[in-house]
């Protein structure tokens, strides 16, 4: 009987390198998009600019974001199709047997049945598919908030207002509300942290499935799927969910926050929001937007800024008693908390952001091509007969 190649064993894949990229580069001492810095990327660039730098691989010129940036105003509008899917997973939605990730997944998958490129992998194709689904994510979860609210769908006719950036016109279409350039500017920043990541659970899943040439839309509606577990993209969702039970643990005089920790270390709780499988010093996003967040919940006064002062003792626990710093959903959750998100949508918008860092990933594994298949270790019966 013959054996399969030897190998180590690496449960989770975790310390092999699976592959080669230019798009991102994970540093103990750095998180880099095509070699510039997350800091640098956070402070100085929107995230128009850095979905280009993703896409096509360097920072663009003023004329380029222009163009860019007028491509992407110009496919926000959903095809009828998806619109009325979103009408019709409201039920779904309420009743509770669909999340918004759900619906998200759904409705991008539908997009690749409308999409006139949608079965060609070539590079040309693939760029132009990238720039649609990275124009109509935000538009998918505006409408979708929309019906969840029960209101009329905002900007039906051209995805929102083509006046409006691409983080403003998010949350304009989510809420129906200009939002302020603050706010405007921390939701886009947040998309340029999430944008982009390595080959991280989502973003892998993506290349597996593009290596077997198929198509664009089949990759990023599997990364989705990969994206909802709590274990990847829904940390920041159940991070804020931990929170808003600490915070009625005290608030009720059970104990205090080290109590709460205390118990959930005894129970060996799964602790939402920290550690992460590269990072061994902490996260290089999570101060940037722990910062901004909480610049956010100071202004709206002290019942916001509560949420940070439990997140930052939550913290100090966490590194005194275990050494584990937090990741960048930890403070995601407070921030969008503060700015009137709603929980069930934190990790759409992760899904607005990183699509951009999923199209480019499937770009390049349809560039230079080679089927994505490792080993596995048999720990079945051995070798016996049917008829013995």
């Amino acid at each position: 009987m013959s054996q399969a190649p030897s190998a180590a064993l690496a449960r989770g894949l975790e310390g092999l390198v699976a592959g080669e990229t230019s798009i991102c580069s994970i540093e103990q001492g750095g998180l880099l998009y095509r070699g510039y810095e997350i800091h640098d990327l956070a402070q100085n660039a929107t995230f128009e600019e850095v979905a280009f730098l993703l896409l096509i691989g360097h920072k663009p010129s003023a004329a380029e974001l222009t163009r860019f940036k007028q491509e992407l105003v110009a496919e926000r509008a959903l095809p009828g199709p998806v619109v009325d899917f979103l009408r019709a997973a409201g039920p779904m939605l309420k009743a509770g047997t669909a999340v918004p990730m759900d619906v998200c997944r759904t409705a991008v998958s539908i997009l690749g049945h409308l999409d006139p490129d949608s079965q060609d992998v070539t590079a040309g194709a693939n760029l132009r598919k990238a720039r649609r689904l990275i124009a109509k994510v935000p538009t998918i979860i505006g409408h979708m908030q929309n019906v969840i609210d029960g209101r009329e769908i905002v900007g039906r006719e051209k995805g929102g207002d083509p006046t409006l950036d691409h983080a403003a016109n998010l949350l304009y279409m989510m809420s129906g509300a200009k939002p302020n350039p603050t706010h405007a500017r921390v939701i886009d920043v947040s998309l340029i942290l999430y944008a982009e990541h390595d080959f991280n659970a989502s973003t892998f899943t993506s290349r597996v499935i593009a290596a077997t040439l198929s198509d664009m839309h089949g990759a990023v509606t599997g990364a989705i799927a990969a994206l909802k577990g709590p274990l990847h993209g829904g940390a920041n969702e159940m991070a804020m969910e931990m929170l808003k039970e600490i915070r009625a643990f005290i608030e009720a005089g059970k104990g205090s926050i080290n109590d709460f920790m205390q118990k959930a270390f005894a129970d060996k709780r799964k602790l939402m929001g920290f550690g992460h499988r590269v990072y061994k010093n902490g996260d290089h996003r999570a101060p940037i937007l722990h910062k901004l967040g909480r610049s956010i919940a100071a202004a709206n006064g002290p019942d916001h800024l509560k949420w940070f002062e439990i997140g930052e003792e939550v913290q100090a626990i966490m590194l005194r008693d275990k050494n584990i710093h937090p990741n960048v959903d930890f403070p995601c959750g407070m921030t969008y908390y503060v700015m009137g998100i709603p929980v069930p949508q934190y990790t759409p918008i992760f899904v607005a952001a990183r699509m951009s860092g999923w199209c480019a990933h499937v770009i390049e594994q349809h560039a230079n091509n080679r089927l994505i298949r490792p080993l596995s270790q048999y720990t079945g019966p051995a070798l016996r007969s049917w008829n013995g």
